[in-house]
């Protein structure tokens, strides 16, 4: 790793373009190289400030705010990020408002929580004339499918009153382990997040949680599976996870609300993953108010497993 030092205060001026993004998020495009610790620590000492004034990691910038930045060491890295998961060849749609790729299982959307890196910083990266590259919605790192990303602030500002207005259709194809139903079933269920006693961040159904509507219909039963496409009317954390296991039917391959024991011998089957895909999205694009939808087909693996699954059902006995 090679550092450049800043060794004096520097000032910015926001443009037209960025007005409206969150201060930290404005500086980790800005400071590229600088970890994102830093710029908080750096934002809740006070040392940024806005027009001379302090500001915390919420506040939306303006166009024409001045902004004062502290001497920043940045680390530069001796080689390129490369994209590790070819995301161009998962584009689905592009142009000068939106791209929209076909995420895979496995990939965050953004670094964190000791991943280095997610598709965001490493498109960032391979299109380092792009201003403007930010998710729209949050998508599970081992969900595969449909991901949009805006390539204008204004663009991130419509969908975003979109999804707020429940105008943004999302659809999800599953696989749960039992025997569905009903053909078509609305599931409200509020939720809640809590911290577990093994310290890890769950979502619960409880009577004071927030509101959380979801439908599913069945696409297709087999044997004691079953495979929904289920709609999201409400987007809270770990939404369709979270009701279906409250219901009983937890989905295959879940390693946080699944069936433990199931799951290790669907491992054996082959799906080494979790059973949940973005396959659809519908908008109003925020450019020309036309109507638009995105489609993701369901990845070769998941495929394959549903094939499968249909010729030898898991509890079949002989060899698998």
């Amino acid at each position: 790793m090679k550092e450049l030092s800043k060794e004096s205060a520097s000032w910015h001026e926001v443009d037209a373009e960025s007005a409206g993004q969150r201060v930290d998020n404005y500086l980790m495009r800005l400071l590229k190289g600088v970890p994102k610790s830093h710029v908080y620590r750096i934002l809740r000492s006070g040392e940024v400030r806005v027009n001379s004034g302090r500001v915390g990691p919420e506040h939306r910038l303006a166009a024409g705010d001045r902004l004062r930045l502290p001497p920043i060491r940045v680390a530069q890295r001796s080689r390129p990020l490369a994209p590790a998961h070819g995301f161009d060849a998962a584009i689905l749609y592009e142009d000068d408002a939106l791209l929209v790729l076909d995420k895979p299982a496995g990939v965050a959307v953004h670094g964190g929580s000791g991943v280095s890196s997610g598709v965001v910083e490493q498109l960032r990266a391979a299109r380092p004339a792009q201003r403007v590259l930010e998710r729209v919605h949050r998508r599970d790192r081992d969900t595969s499918g449909v991901l949009m990303l805006a390539k204008k602030r204004s663009a991130l500002t419509a969908l975003h009153e979109q999804l707020r207005a429940g105008r943004v259709a999302k659809h999800y194809l599953v696989l749960v382990h039992g025997t569905w139903r009903n053909r078509r079933q609305n599931v409200r269920l509020p939720l809640t997040k809590y911290v577990s006693a093994a310290g890890e961040r769950r979502v619960g159904v409880e009577a004071d949680g927030l509101p959380a509507h979801t439908v599913f219909t069945l696409r297709r039963g087999m044997h004691e599976f079953s495979l929904l496409e289920a709609e999201l009317k409400t987007g809270r954390t770990h939404q369709i996870r979270v009701h279906l296991a409250h219901l009983g039917f937890p989905i295959a391959g879940d390693d946080k609300y699944g069936d433990f024991a199931l799951n290790k011998t669907l491992a054996r089957r082959g799906l080494k993953r979790m059973f949940l895909h973005a396959e659809k999205v519908e908008i109003i694009h925020p450019a020309s108010g036309e109507a638009i939808v995105f489609t993701a087909p369901l990845p070769r693996g998941l495929e394959a497993f549903l094939a499968s699954l249909a010729a030898a059902p898991v509890g079949a006995t002989g060899p698998a």
